[in-house]
């Protein structure tokens, strides 16, 4: 009888485990897209306080078999282009648009790394999600709130001088310094009255100076320096053909993730408002990252997220919102507790509004809000087999 009763106990135990793993009161049983790629909905209406409708599509990964990346529209920084189409072209499984950008011309507006190559800086530190690991290993995965600016070094007469770069892939303003990479355009998509330097080579060395010009083309094994200005100051008139020219990155990281990590990372993704690190809330996002409560954190709209839970799975979650009879979106409270729900450890807001869109084997699975259709973004996160 004794025997029979702990097995019993054992039994209700296992079943309960599993009952809580899937958070099967509210979120139901998953559906497999693909080996470890589980595909959840739902429409709980206690997800928000006070309740309303709401709509809730979730992807969980096992990063044991499948991994992420970050993907650029068109493979490029300029232009944009919507989810569906980045992973059909990029062959995923699924896919979530990821950071924030300019709606004008699609060039991110925050820390983003690709492939190993840092193609957004910033000035002011946002949540980051910072993506380590060699081909065919298990990803690791680092939280955090970030910026960084690049600089370049190089000898003028009889020392060598540091020149702040003002942005990297981005549209060239008068007086200031621009870096552009490869993985801009094929050009550097700037007007005449500026100053351009073509560098090539390992070590890199500037190998022409182009006056009120514009548009120069890119070198595949180089990068373009581009002054708005005809009369670049002192000492950039310093750099003349055959200068050797050295770039460095400065971060600012205000939760203590090391330098090295960054520099390492195989992908770097921006958001706004880093919700969780470490199984600790965070809620210091007007003060860290100028997140407003009026606007932003306080107001319900539509939500992505990227977490990772205690069982080490990586979730993507996509919240349809500003649809009030279909999805009203939420706050960031309210995301807090959707990420106790889901027992993540660690998360990110990601770009939202009408940005927020969730691909599955090709298709749009959400409601995005904006009344034209899933918008254009300027990268997303991809779900690939490992």
């Amino acid at each position: 009888m004794i025997r029979r009763v702990a097995g019993l106990v054992v039994a209700l135990a296992l079943v309960t485990a599993c009952f809580r793993a899937d958070q099967r009161p509210w979120l139901g049983a998953p559906q497999e897209i693909a080996p470890g790629v589980d595909f959840f909905q739902s429409t709980d209406t206690t997800l928000v306080d006070p309740e309303g409708p709401i709509a809730v599509y979730l992807l969980r990964l096992d990063l044991d078999r499948v991994r992420i990346e970050s993907a650029l529209s068109n493979d490029e920084v300029m232009d944009a282009e919507r989810v569906d189409s980045i992973a059909k072209r990029r062959q995923a499984i699924a896919a979530v648009n990821a950071g924030f950008f300019n709606v004008k011309n699609g060039e991110p507006i925050s820390l983003l790394k690709v492939a190993g190559q840092l193609v957004s800086d910033n000035s002011l530190p946002r949540a980051v999600v910072v993506i380590r690991g060699a081909r065919g290993a298990r990803q690791e995965f680092d939280f955090d709130q970030a910026a960084a600016k690049m600089e370049a070094r190089f000898m003028a007469p009889a020392k060598i001088v540091t020149v702040p770069v003002d942005g990297l892939d981005t549209t060239r303003e008068r007086g200031k310094l621009m870096l552009y990479t490869p993985m801009y355009h094929a050009d550097t998509d700037t007007a005449a009255n500026g100053t351009e330097w073509v560098l090539r080579g390992d070590p890199l060395k500037v190998i022409e100076v182009r006056r009120d010009l514009g548009k120069t083309p890119i070198p595949g094994d180089g990068v373009v320096l581009s002054y708005g200005g005809l009369e670049p100051p002192s000492p950039l008139d310093w750099l003349l053909p055959g200068t050797t020219v050295t770039f460095a990155t400065t971060w600012k990281i205000l939760n203590g993730t090391p330098a090295e990590r960054f520099d390492e990372a195989f992908d770097i993704i921006n958001g706004a408002g880093l919700l969780k690190r470490g199984g600790k809330t965070q809620s210091n996002w007007q003060t860290t990252e100028a997140l407003q409560p009026g606007t932003f954190t306080d107001v319900r709209h539509p939500r992505t997220l990227l977490g990772v839970d205690r069982r080490g799975s990586l979730w993507l979650v996509a919240i349809d919102g500003r649809q009030p009879d279909h999805s009203v979106g939420m706050t960031f409270t309210e995301l807090v507790a959707l990420c106790d729900r889901l027992d993540l450890t660690d998360a990110i807001n990601l770009d939202g509004g009408g940005s927020t869109t969730m691909v599955v084997k090709g298709e749009i699975v959400n409601k995005p809000s904006d009344a034209a259709g899933p918008r254009p973004v300027s990268d997303a996160i991809l779900v690939k087999p490992r």
